[in-house]
Order: C-alpha cells, then structure tokens, then sequence
C-alpha cells in the first residue's frame, strides 16, 4: 500500500538571497532546495561565513525573502504581510548562538513571555509548563534567579527552555550547544531529540559541534551559498 508523504514543515526552491546594492552586491545564498518533514531533524554543517545563519534566519521569517519560494507550514514567505509573517514566527521556536534574555525578568519570566504569544493556551498552565521545561534543562532551582545571577551556559538554557515550552512545530537552533558543557549539551539535544520525535516537530540545527550529529536525520553541508549535500 502506498501511503501519502506528509506535507513539508519547510520547502525551499530556487532561493537565491544577496547584502547590498549594485557594485557592493555580495551572493550569500545561491539556488538552495531544503525541505524538511514534520518529526524530523535536519543538521545544518559548514563553515563560519558559508551562509548558515542567514539561511535559518530566512526560514525563520526574520529576513525578507528576494528571490525564490521559502514556504513554512504552506504558507509562502515571500511577499508576506506582517501580521502574517507574525502570525507565522510565533509557531516557531527559536534558539539563537547568543541567548537574547531579558535581564529585567527571572527564568521564569523569560520562558513565560514565549507563552504569551499563543493564545490557545491557558494561563493557568503558565507556571506549570514553564517549571517542567527548566525542570528538563536542569534549572529547577534556578527558576526565580535573573541573567545576572546566571552562568552564560544557565543563560543559555533558559534560552532553550523558552523556545522550546510551547512545544513549537518548527525549531531553529543556531549553534545551541557552543556554551554548554558536554552533558548540559547533551541534555539539551535530546530535549530537542524527544520533541520531534514526539511531536511531530521539525529541526533545523546548525552546528560545529560534531559530539551532537548522531541526532540528525540528515545532515546538510552549505559551502560557500550552496547546499553540498541531501
């Protein structure tokens, strides 16, 4: 029997993204194709300057799309209203290289605020989910303690903590683990791991750190603008 594939998280076709105008025009992506699936994990490889970043930033609707078709959830970027593009962005759970909290809130503020962001879920699971996801990244008796207080990889937990607590059908991780020790990392990754697997939620993870690919369903390779490798 042939079952029907699922429909794509993530479809990018003939995306080609360049900085500046005119003579200072510079290619940073040429003709990328990526499509990634509703459970899976996707490792995104290469080195500093390729065009890693600037692709998850696309993807994640915070750079305008120039040329191609970026399409998240079937729905297609390019040319998106911002309220869509909102709309969009608040279903996607993002982890940047720099942890990005906001030092006037605890722990617990930080990942409450993702929660504020949808609706469909009640304020009475606030507490209760933000705890469980500290809980998860080993910031249980951290919860009330504010960035300034925190180590840079606590920080940077807490970061994932708040990307991950609505349980996001699309996660972008940029270089998750590069201020974590080896098992805080490891802790981290297979948060993400269970997520997908359990969820139904797809991962876009760059990285340089090798100790993590085993959780990749496919590992991409981008050299220069271009996808190496499917």
């Amino acid at each position: 029997m042939n079952y029907p594939t699922p429909s794509s998280t993530v479809a990018v076709t003939n995306l080609n993204h360049a900085f500046g105008q005119g003579t200072l025009r510079k290619p940073v992506l040429t003709d990328i194709d990526l499509a990634i699936y509703p459970g899976e994990i996707v490792i995104l490889t290469g080195p500093s300057g390729s065009g890693k970043t600037t692709l998850l930033s696309l993807i994640g609707g915070l750079r305008s799309v120039q040329d191609g078709s970026l399409k998240i959830f079937g729905q297609e970027l390019k040319g998106c209203s911002k309220k869509h593009l909102t709309q969009i962005r608040n279903q996607i759970g993002y982890i940047f290289q720099h942890h990005n909290l906001l030092k006037c809130l605890s722990a617990y503020g930080n990942v409450r605020m993702s929660l504020k962001l949808h609706p469909e879920i009640s304020k009475y699971q606030y507490r209760d989910r933000a705890v469980a996801i500290l809980d998860a990244v080993g910031l249980g008796d951290r919860i009330d303690y504010y960035p300034e207080k925190l180590s840079g990889g606590q920080k940077q937990r807490v970061a994932i903590a708040r990307a991950l607590v609505a349980q996001p059908k699309l996660v972008l991780a940029d270089e998750p683990t590069s201020s974590l020790d080896s098992k805080t990392g490891r802790d981290v990754v297979d948060i993400i791991q269970l997520l997908a697997k359990e969820e139904g939620c797809s991962v876009l993870l760059v990285t340089h750190d090798a100790r993590i690919l085993d959780i990749a369903d496919r590992i991409v390779h981008m050299e220069d603008g271009r996808l190496q490798s499917q």
